[in-house]
C-alpha cells in the first residue's frame, strides 16, 4: 500500500505523548486495511526511522446519546510504533 495510504494522522493525546517521550512510542490512526508490515513500511519510508516494533488495535468510539435516540461510535484502527533508541519524529 502507498505510504500516505497507511498512514493518515499521528494521534496527539496525553497518553500517546506520554509514550513518546518516555519509551520512543509514537501512535497513528491507520487505514482499516492496513497491517503491521504497511504500517513498519510506511513509517521507514515517510520518517526515515528504524522501526522496532508495531501494534495494532482497534478501537469504538462510545456511543453518543442524541434526542433521535443512540448513534453507535465509529471503529478506527490505531497503530503504536516503537522506533530505535537514537531515532526521533519530530512531528511529536
Amino acid at each position: 500500500m502507498n505510504p500516505t495510504v497507511v498512514l493518515r494522522r499521528p494521534l496527539i493525546t496525553e497518553k500517546a505523548n506520554g509514550g513518546a517521550s518516555d519509551c520512543n512510542r509514537y501512535t497513528f490512526e491507520i487505514d482499516g486495511r492496513a497491517n503491521k508490515t504497511d504500517v513498519k513500511d510506511a513509517v521507514k519510508a515517510l520518517y526515515k526511522v528504524r522501526v522496532l516494533g508495531v501494534s495494532v488495535l482497534n478501537r469504538k468510539a462510545e456511543d453518543r446519546k442524541t434526542k433521535f435516540g443512540l448513534i453507535a461510535g465509529k471503529w478506527e484502527k490505531r497503530a503504536v510504533v516503537r522506533v530505535h533508541p537514537e531515532d526521533r519524529i519530530e512531528l511529536f
